[in-house]
Parts: structure tokens; C-alpha cells; sequence
């Protein structure tokens, strides 16, 4: 019998179901930047609603994957097991929070709006951490990097949509670094853990290393944002933002191998020779 390695790359889930983890993560990151931004005195207006809008996108393109679209209310249907259940659950009540809070102007709103939002986020890092099949996504620092990289996203897309402090500025340069070092840890559980090997080579794909480096150039233009120029801070708002999506894409629809069977020693019929030999 031959060793066998039947490790294959999932191909349920696509850009449509990585896109709800994008709009997802940065809406839901968008919502906690305003609701921050809100305490500290600034106009919070087009990033609030752009934050609620990326989360009914995100939602929307998992509702365009349903092969029937119309089963879609059974999702709300098993909030005791499926995390996809809780997400589903929090996004109505965190859009209506947000969506009142613009137009009464009652910052308890906004604050509730966050907690759902919090909540919103942390269900859809858990959303992949329950699939046990898929060693990239069950990892135990995948909810972490997830949770990071919607606080990087809504951050930095924050400093696009409204005007950049430097109070918002240094929160965004925090998110980036914090999860630049849950990557590199997810990185290494990833080999710690013997991921399949094509989970592992795509740590070293030059998309990959693109960006990494491009992660690098957002928390450099972050940080000369903090010196005074607020044109840089907005470029690397956008780059944080555009390479948390480039992770999630390959995360999702790439690098999700199935562990397979594996059998490190070839069996053989009968008693081993090593015995045999000892015994006689």
C-alpha cells in the first residue's frame, strides 16, 4: 500500500463567501472607529453609513452563493450551534442602532450599534474557527487575526471617509501593527500544527509577499501621518484596509486546505522481519 496525502483545497466557499468576511469585517470595524471617533468630538457620519453598508454587502453576496436563495431564513433557525446564526441575528439590530443614531443623534445608539458591531465581528471569526475540516480557518489564532484585521480595515478606512486626527491616526497605526504580529503568530501556529502543505506554500507566494510588504508601507505611511502628513495617513488608511482584504481572499478561497488522510508508514502483511530475526 502506497503513503497517500488526499489534502484538497475547499471549493464550497468563493470570493462571494470571502466577501462577507471583507464587508463584514470592515463595516463592522468601521462602526467601532466611528462610535471612537464620535467620543472624541469628530463627524462620523459617512463612515458610520459606509460601515452598515459593507455589512448588508457582505451579507448579500453569502445570500447570492445560496444555491436557493430563498432558504436563506433557515440560517436564523439554530442560534445555539451555528455562529453563522448569531451573525445573522446581530446585523438587523446593529444596521437599525447605526441607521437611528444618524438620524436622531442619540450617541447611545452608536454606543449600542458598536456592541453588535463587536459582537457581529467576533461571531464571524468564530464562523471560521468552527470549521474543523479546514486546518487555516480552525486554528486557534484565527479568531485573533480576524478580530485584528476588522479593527485594521475599519480604521483605516476610517481615515479616508472622514477627516484624519491624529487620535484616529495612532488608533489605526496600533490596529495595523497588532495585526501584522497575529499574522506572523498564525503564521507560525500554522507550521507548529503541520498544516497541509498547500496551506503553508502559500506563506511564501509572491502575492503573499506583496502584501506583507504592502502591510509594511500602510503602518510607514501611518506613522508619518502621526508626523503631520495627513495625505500619507489617508494612503496607508486605504492600504490597511485593501491588504486585510488580500489576506481574507486567500485565507477563504486559496490557502483552505482539508487536512486528508495520511499514512506516514507503508503497513506490511504478516509478522515484521525485525521480529522474526529477534525471535529466531
Amino acid at each position: 500500500m502506497r503513503q497517500m496525502n488526499t489534502a484538497r483545497r475547499q471549493r464550497h466557499w468563493d470570493l462571494r463567501a470571502a466577501g462577507n468576511f471583507i464587508g463584514g469585517g470592515t463595516g463592522s470595524g468601521l462602526v467601532l472607529a466611528s462610535a471612537l471617533a464620535s467620543v472624541l468630538g469628530h463627524e462620523v457620519t459617512l463612515p458610520l453609513l459606509a460601515g452598515l453598508a459593507c455589512v448588508g454587502l457582505g451579507l448579500s453576496l453569502v445570500w447570492l452563493e445560496i444555491g436557493k436563495p430563498w432558504r436563506a431564513l433557515n440560517v436564523f433557525f439554530h442560534p445555539q450551534t451555528s455562529w453563522m446564526t448569531r451573525e445573522g441575528i446581530l446585523a438587523a439590530p446593529m444596521m437599525a442602532c447605526g441607521a437611528a443614531s444618524v438620524w436622531f443623534g442619540e450617541p447611545m445608539l452608536l454606543g449600542a450599534a458598536a456592541v453588535l458591531a463587536a459582537g457581529f465581528l467576533y461571531c464571524q471569526a468564530r464562523i471560521l474557527k468552527a470549521s474543523r475540516a479546514i486546518p487555516a480557518w480552525s486554528h486557534r489564532r484565527t479568531v485573533p487575526l480576524i478580530l485584528l484585521t476588522g479593527l485594521a480595515e475599519g480604521s483605516g478606512a476610517f481615515l479616508v471617509l472622514a477627516e484624519p486626527s491624529t487620535a484616529m491616526i495612532a488608533v489605526a497605526l496600533t490596529a495595523a501593527v497588532v495585526r501584522e504580529a497575529a499574522r506572523e503568530a498564525y503564521r507560525r501556529g500554522m507550521i507548529e500544527a503541520k498544516a497541509p502543505a498547500g496551506t503553508l506554500a502559500w506563506f511564501t507566494r509572491p502575492e503573499v509577499r506583496l502584501l506583507q510588504a504592502s502591510r509594511l508601507a500602510a503602518m510607514v505611511l501611518l506613522a508619518a501621518g502621526l508626523a503631520g502628513f495627513t495625505a500619507a495617513a489617508m494612503v496607508g488608511g486605504a492600504l490597511a484596509a485593501l491588504t486585510g482584504w488580500g489576506l481574507k481572499a486567500i485565507m477563504v478561497t486559496r490557502a483552505a486546505y482539508t487536512r486528508g488522510a495520511f499514512i506516514p508508514h507503508t503497513p506490511t502483511r504478516g509478522r515484521s522481519t525485525s521480529r522474526a530475526v529477534a525471535r529466531s
